[in-house]
C-alpha cells in the first residue's frame, strides 16, 4: 500500500502527539535534527570510493540501515512542514518548475554547471 506525503505526515504527527514530544519540536531543533540525520546517511558511505558503496548496496543489511536514515530525514522534513505550515508537495512542484526555468535542457544536459554559469 502506497502512502501519499499527507498521510505520512498524518502518521508522523500522530506518532509525535501520542507521546507529547511537540513541546519539543522548536524550529531550530528540527532543523538541527534534520542535519544530524543526513549527517549520519553520509557517515554510511564517507570515505569510500563510488565502488565500495556500490558493493555495500548489494548487502539488504546495509540497504535497511540506508532506508532508515532516510525514513529518519522524510520524517524531520514532514515534521518541518507541519510546523511551518509548508504542503511540501506543493513547494517540491513549485521548485522542480522554477530549476526546470533555470536548468533548460539545452544549457544544462550532462552539465554540473550552476545556471549562473550558462550563456545567454
Amino acid at each position: 500500500m502506497t502512502l501519499s506525503l499527507l498521510d505520512l505526515q498524518a502518521m508522523a504527527i500522530r506518532f509525535r502527539d501520542e507521546r507529547d514530544w511537540k513541546q519539543f519540536h522548536k524550529m531550530k531543533d528540527l532543523v538541527l535534527g534534520l542535519g544530524i540525520e543526513v549527517g549520519e546517511l553520509g557517515e554510511l558511505v564517507l570515505w569510500q570510493e563510488d565502488q565500495q558503496t556500490a558493493e555495500k548496496l548489494q548487502d539488504p543489511a546495509f540497504c535497511e540501515r540506508v532506508a532508515e536514515e532516510l525514513a529518519d530525514i522524510q520524517i524531520f522534513l514532514l515534521y518541518l512542514s507541519e510546523a511551518t505550515g509548508t504542503d511540501l508537495a506543493q513547494a517540491v512542484q513549485d521548485k522542480v518548475t522554477k530549476n526546470a526555468a533555470k536548468y533548460p535542457i539545452e544549457k544544462a544536459y550532462g552539465s554540473a554547471a550552476k545556471y549562473t554559469e550558462f550563456e545567454a
